[in-house]
């Protein structure tokens, strides 16, 4: 991964979303430019701890933030700009919030992976029975 700040708009999400789970996979701090709700832009560095998938198919990245030292929430739409550093984490998760890092957390060997089972999970096969 390239220590420059890659633009999100520039890019398709996917892309982002798979650097940013390539992140969380090797415990690389990320730098990120993100807009809060209020409109205000800031710059933090985090250690992703998940990356989970909304009812209505928003993405929420959960990390702890090194500026707060506490657990903080992200959508995708608000990261701006992110840069993957070679540094490790060094922040470690509360125990109070450490089931909040890891709600449901599935651990997958490719984005592919990820994706069939969040569809799995939003789109279950119905069950067939045969008959005898």
């Amino acid at each position: 991964m390239s220590n420059s700040m890659k633009i999100t708009a520039g890019q398709a999400a996917t892309r982002t979303l798979t650097d940013l789970i390539r992140a969380m996979d090797g415990q690389r701090a990320t730098t990120i430019t993100y807009v809060d709700s209020k409109g205000d832009e800031s710059v933090r560095t985090i250690e992703i701890h998940n990356i989970l998938t909304t009812s209505k198919g928003g993405i929420i990245v959960r990390a702890m933030c090194r500026a707060r030292g506490e657990m903080r929430t992200f959508t995708l739409e608000q990261i701006k700009a992110y840069t993957v550093h070679r540094i490790r984490f060094v922040l470690a998760v509360p125990e109070e919030k450490a089931g909040e890092a890891f709600p449901v957390a599935h651990f997958v060997s490719s984005v592919e992976r990820m994706i069939d089972l969040e569809l799995e999970r939003d789109y279950p096969l119905p069950k067939v029975s045969l008959a005898a």
